[in-house]
């Protein structure tokens, strides 16, 4: 595979700035649907939702606008962050936190819970470049500064754009005729002084003298700091307790376990009682040569607070302490875009898109996990007396024992994604000379190149022969390695970090090629005005390619998983047709009647053949009413990731007994309830050991899955219905005439979903803990997708990508708008404007087979967010809540803005209703925002969010886990920024 070439930035303002013509039809350019029954004439209009333009506008389909000035007022550097606060959308994957180091830095966006692969992300109505072979888009990619606002569609769109669109669009769409220079400037932080932001920009229009050629060109530069888990202590310091302690534990083999009597005579020179420490359990290595047992902390005389915790009565180490809970972001953004008018009728154009930004995942020092066992043969000379006494009572004395660590003398783990994305758009449009049609046809290319590196990983094939060398590996470099006890395991000398230490580096290519070709215009005259149709051809190309380090593809990375090549292509020809049918127009009970109808047929070269289709309209019976709603038939073929991957493994946290882990530990709620034997008997038949089945206990708080693609995939089919009122006051009244409300109906229902069954679902589903293995049957599906190893402990569960069973949503959509003159109203200077944005959630079912019984997970928050498939939105509140209020009097305006969640029931009393992790309280966070436009060419703004400093819940019912994006991690931050135009 290649390596990639990087496009200089220079080069590609030149290709810019040199270009004849331009591609901004913008295809989005809708007014503020904020009140959403207002009409435009004039200019024709393109809206998010249909390629039919027209002279006037309102939506027949559930629309959410978000403004520039929404935009602006927060301290992040992701436009994500603020669209995640709308009810519309739940957390997607925001890799600016926690843990995130396996998705190259992305920022993505999850309408209704439905997950990130099920609506289509648009840049002026046009697919923006896939950041990996799921067909996720990064929004990362979009430069703040030319955003003028986001439109969301939360139906069904899959008739108007094709796959992908099932449970709605985002339409972000750029700042169109702009001359001048304008700069602009932020800043951001928290009020501990750190997690800081900064953000620079320059945007540029010009025109020529005559107007026929226009362009636009805007360069934008983005920053954020790191933040560590020990920088929120009061939250985190018991975040992800981790087994892999720095001290090193000795792992007993079921099968050679050491006698009972001397781990009691051992154990007696400490003080500790006969039986304490059962024959079964790790022990740890205490710098002074004596042994702990991990459970239970017996004997333990090591640190207990920062890096280290004895919580549980358990030596473990607190993983989000050692990691960044937000990673360090750099990013640089470069738009342009130039149009000429070749004649009176016809106009070329050209769009580019080019972004490079760097981000690193950070999560704590490299453990001994997800490789072979790392033994240690009984000739290594560091090895404690007594555990020399140890071993040597086992029935084979002389066999090499399992040793676990975290290898905290060596680098700790970054992985850094180096990203370049560049999007090009060449089209022409013009008028066809019959009646009003216009057409437009464009080609469009991107490409998007990702560097992973990990840049301390430690080789296995390096620190084995240390471990097995009879001088402690000194002779292979200075000192060697002794894994024995927190001071020698960090003493590690540069020589010997130099032999075990590597960097690795994956490489990731995905490109995509449009070529799309549209008619549009009227056709006759009803009594409502002119029927108009849009006709669109489209044939798309999406290619991907992934090429891991060969290290880890031979998996010989220490606490890394192993990954193997993958590849694929698809392609898919489409046609589709819109009609636009204005029936009546100012008539008696029907001031407006329109239906909108949609075809589109779509043949993809892995999946064949599909249809979507749509009708919809709405009726207007007097001016201030407005009633409307309609149903789609929307799919989503199989994206290039769930064909063609082979088996590319990940890692899942399960949590830990008693409501969470394994639940063949003895600690586990299955273990100790009414049908606990029947368990234990179906752990033995899966893997656990005789020997220590009454003793075993797994406290790693994370296993291994391994995801595998298929080409005998299915495309998903939904079915979405939309119904609504919008309400706006007549005019004339000063107190009621700029107020408008919409309240909007939704329920939309997926079969054959395209997902996996998790790995935590499958071990629920095996172990009969939402009874759907009653008879604890060894053979049943779920218990032969999980591989334990000769210590009883989960080495992978498998998770294949299957055509599963079916999602059905349904709520309520309200949204109030109300601008009040006070002069008018009361006689007080300035303008009041109240705005809220409310979601209603009634249901979020889940079937997880064929057949199988739909569950509701409505109301439930995931604290790992692996624990149901297909539902990967979580958390699902009943209800969600997006208020401001601002007052502005002259230029300035000052606002408080409300955000608010409800208590929610934790996943498990769904997943295990007998045994429930605790759920989180109600959640409220207020922001504060003021601007003022001191005149044309100057302006600031500034605030502060999470004003009062509320602190995130505990999810999970698990000490320092919770969900960022969800919840504010950061605490009471400030922005400041300055805009100058001339």
């Amino acid at each position: 595979m290649r390596r990639f070439d990087r496009l200089s930035t220079f080069s590609l303002v030149a290709s810019l700035l040199s270009s004849a013509a331009y591609a901004q039809e913008d295809p989005a350019a809708a007014p503020d649907p904020a009140p959403q029954i207002e009409e435009e004439a004039g200019e024709q209009l393109f809206v998010t939702g249909s390629r039919i333009a027209r002279q006037d506008y309102v939506s027949t389909s559930p629309l959410v606008t978000l403004g520039q000035e929404t935009l602006e007022s927060t301290p992040s550097v992701g436009v994500e962050s603020v669209l995640n606060q709308l009810p519309q959308f739940v957390q997607g994957q925001n890799q600016s936190a926690i843990g995130a180091v396996a998705g190259g830095g992305r920022a993505t966006l999850n309408l209704r819970g439905l997950g990130e692969t099920r609506n289509l992300v648009l840049l002026n109505g046009r697919r923006l470049p896939l950041s990996n072979a799921f067909a996720v888009v990064d929004v990362n990619i979009i430069p703040p500064n030319i955003i003028e606002n986001v439109e969301t569609i939360t139906g069904g769109a899959s008739a108007v754009y094709g796959s992908d669109a099932i449970s709605g669009v985002v339409n972000f769409r750029t700042r169109r005729a702009f001359e001048g220079v304008e700069l602009d400037a932020r800043i951001g932080s928290s009020f501990h002084g750190d997690a800081g932001t900064r953000s620079f920009g320059v945007l540029v229009g010009t025109g020529t003298r005559d107007d026929r050629a226009r362009a636009v060109l805007s360069l934008s530069y983005n920053d954020r700091e790191v933040l560590w888990g020990s920088d929120r202590e009061e939250f985190f310091a018991l975040g992800v307790l981790s087994s892999f302690i720095a001290q090193g534990t000795y792992v007993p083999s079921a099968t050679n376990l050491p006698d009972q009597s001397v781990v009691n005579a051992v154990f007696a020179q400490y003080g500790i009682a006969p039986g304490a420490v059962p024959n079964s359990r790790s022990l740890g290595f205490n710098d002074n040569g004596t042994l702990f047992s991990q459970i239970g902390a017996s004997n333990y005389r090591g640190p207990t607070t920062g890096l280290f915790s004895t919580f549980g009565g358990i030596v473990r180490q607190p993983v989000t302490m050692q990691e960044y809970i937000v990673q360090p972001l750099h990013r640089l953004n470069l738009y342009g875009s130039a149009e000429y008018d070749l004649t009176d009728s016809i106009t070329a154009y050209v769009q580019a898109l080019h972004t490079d930004y760097q981000v690193t995942g950070q999560v704590g020092w490299t453990p001994t996990l997800f490789v072979a066992p790392i033994t240690i043969p009984v000739t290594n000379p560091f090895i404690p007396a007594d555990l020399r006494t140890i071993l040597a009572s086992r029935p084979d004395p002389t066999a090499p024992f399992t040793l676990n660590q975290r290898f905290v003398g060596f680098e700790d783990r970054k992985f850094i994604s180096d990203v370049n994305v560049t999007q090009y758009v060449f089209g022409i449009r013009g008028e066809l000379g019959v009646s009003d049609w216009t057409w437009d046809i464009y080609g469009l290319h991107d490409s998007m190149d990702l560097v992973e590196t990990q840049d301390a990983a430690l080789l296995l094939s390096r620190l084995q022969p240390l471990l097995n060398a009879p001088d402690g590996g000194a002779s292979l470099c200075a000192g060697g390695y002794n894994p024995f006890g927190l001071a020698a395991s960090t003493s590690v000398s540069p020589a010997c970090r130099d032999y075990v230490e590597t960097e690795t580096h994956d490489f990731t290519e995905t490109s995509q090629d449009v070529l799309e070709a549209n008619l549009t215009g009227g056709l006759f005259a009803l009594p409502g005005g002119d029927v108009r149709f849009a006709v669109t051809g489209t044939y798309r190309r999406n290619r991907y390619e992934y090429d891991p380090d060969p290290i880890r593809e031979n998996g010989d990375l220490i606490g890394t998983l192993a990954s193997v090549p993958t590849q694929g292509r698809i392609n898919v020809k489409e046609l589709g047709v819109e009609l636009l049918l204005p029936i009546l127009r100012d008539m008696p009970f029907a001031h407006t009647l329109e239906v909108n109808l949609g075809y589109r047929i779509s043949d993809y070269n892995i999946t064949g053949t599909v249809n979507t289709y749509r009708a919809e309209g709405l009726w207007r019976p007097i001016r201030a009413l407005l009633i409307r709603g309609g149903y789609e038939r929307a799919t989503r073929a199989p994206n290039i990731g769930e064909l063609f991957s082979t088996s590319q493994t990940g890692q899942v946290q399960f949590g830990s007994p008693p409501s969470g882990g394994d639940p063949c530990d003895v600690r586990s709620a299955a273990r100790t309830g009414a049908n606990a034997g029947q368990v234990r008997t179906l752990c033995l038949a899966t893997g656990v050991p005789a020997p220590i089945i009454d003793l075993f206990q797994y406290t790693t708080v994370a296993i291994a899955s391994a995801t595998s693609g298929s080409t005998a995939l299915e495309p998903e089919t939904a079915d979405t219905i939309t119904a609504g009122l919008v309400l706006s006051a007549p005019t004339g009244n000063p107190w009621l005439s700029g107020l408008s409300l919409s309240a909007d109906f939704y329920d939309i229902r997926i079969r054959d979903v395209i997902s996996q069954v998790s790995a935590v679902t499958t071990l629920n589903k095996c172990y009969n803990l939402d009874g759907t293995n009653p008879s604890y049957d060894p053979d049943n599906a779920f218990c032969q997708l999980i591989s334990r190893d000769a210590t009883g402990g989960i080495s992978v569960v498998s998770t294949p990508y299957l055509n599963l069973g079916g999602l059905r949503t349904r709520g309520v959509d309200i949204q109030a708008d109300w601008r009040l003159n006070l002069e008018e109203t009361i006689g007080v200077p300035g303008r009041l404007h109240l705005n809220a944005v409310v979601n209603f959630l009634d249901s979020y079912r889940v079937q997880i087979l064929p057949g199988a019984a739909f569950v509701e997970y409505a109301g439930t928050i995931d604290g790992t967010q692996a624990a149901t498939t297909p539902p990967v939105g979580l958390p699902l509140p009943k209800s969600k809540i997006f208020a401001n209020i601002s007052y502005g009097i002259g230029p300035g305006t000052i606002g408080l803005r409300w955000r608010h969640l409800p208590s929610m029931r934790d996943v498990t009393s769904v997943t295990r209703p007998a045994n429930p992790a605790p759920g989180v309280p109600s959640y409220d966070i207020f922001d504060l925002n003021a601007a003022w436009e001191v005149n044309e060419q100057f302006g600031f703004n500034l605030g502060v969010t999470n004003l009062f400093d509320a602190d995130p819940p505990v999810v999970g019912g698990t000490l320092g886990q919770t969900q960022p994006g969800t919840y504010d991690i950061i605490g009471r931050s400030f922005y400041a920024g300055a805009t100058i135009r001339f």
